[in-house]
């Protein structure tokens, strides 16, 4: 058979009708644009928070878009509540096809004056959460022989940022990249792709409320100079790369990181 003249075409290959996602940190941010990404693209949506008020809210949006979706709140440094969490989306669904573990934190902190607390606080949600997550989703991907797991790294995890002092943050999302890496070449051969994107300067609310003051003005004015596209990404700009990843489009891509940062990254 000649899979260019007969194949399924190409724009079905992006559609995620009948598939089922999660999305960690998806109450806010890029997680929201995520939630709504996929959701969008025919998937049935569980939107993942700490808060289940913002959880409940992006809920409401995909609902009022004619979208299934449901809200579960979770803290993903727990494994317990990870695994709560991904029964209540098989009980809810009978399948978990998408797992996208976005939920994460950063702080400006001189590397000499992190503390234990910090890079505890730092590695348990950008890393260990990563891990954990993809572990629980992976068991029942690997029951399906099918799966896609997105991770959510950094182009900080590839560069140093400069001017704003970021050093556990930086690591953090260095792990999240050879984490990916590892997990991709462990569970290829069991039908679950692993992959991860990594945003550049993106404008969320908390974003917008750190440029608000006059040290995020003054990082906004070194920041975009670098930008060879002269602005900071809207979320929307990362929503293409999600629904690539999740759909059959990209099946046989795995280990892989997107790098969506206006190409501040090639210089």
């Amino acid at each position: 058979m000649d899979n260019v003249t007969q194949g399924t075409p190409i724009l079905e290959r992006f559609s995620l009708k009948g598939r089922v996602a999660l999305v960690t940190g998806g109450g806010q941010g890029i997680g929201r644009a995520f939630a709504h990404a996929l959701g969008e693209a025919g998937a049935a949506v569980a939107v993942v928070d700490i808060s289940t008020k913002d959880a409940e809210e992006v809920a409401a949006e995909l609902t009022a878009k004619g979208i299934e979706a449901t809200a579960v709140t979770s803290d993903v440094t727990n494994p317990e509540q990870i695994g709560r969490m991904v029964d209540t989306v098989v009980k809810k669904w009978d399948k978990l096809t998408i797992g996208v573990n976005n939920a994460g934190i950063g702080q400006w902190v001189k590397a000499e004056e992190v503390t234990p607390e910090i890079w505890q606080k730092i590695m348990r949600l950008n890393l260990d959460g990563v891990l954990y997550c993809a572990q629980a989703e992976a068991r029942v991907m690997m029951k399906a022989g099918y799966g896609k797991i997105i991770n959510t790294a950094s182009m900080s995890g590839h560069i140093v940022n400069m001017p704003q002092n970021q050093t556990p943050y930086n690591v953090s999302k260095a792990g999240v990249l050879h984490l990916t890496r590892s997990l991709a070449g462990e569970w290829a051969s069991r039908g679950v792709r692993v992959n991860s994107i990594s945003p550049g300067y993106t404008r969320t609310k908390l974003v917008e409320d750190l440029l608000a003051t006059p040290e995020g003005k003054q990082m906004l004015s070194a920041w975009t100079p670098l930008i060879p596209m002269q602005r900071m990404a809207e979320v929307t700009d990362l929503q293409g790369a999600v629904v690539y990843l999740a759909c059959d489009a990209s099946d046989y891509m795995t280990g892989a990181d997107l790098v969506v940062d206006g190409g501040y990254c090639v210089w």
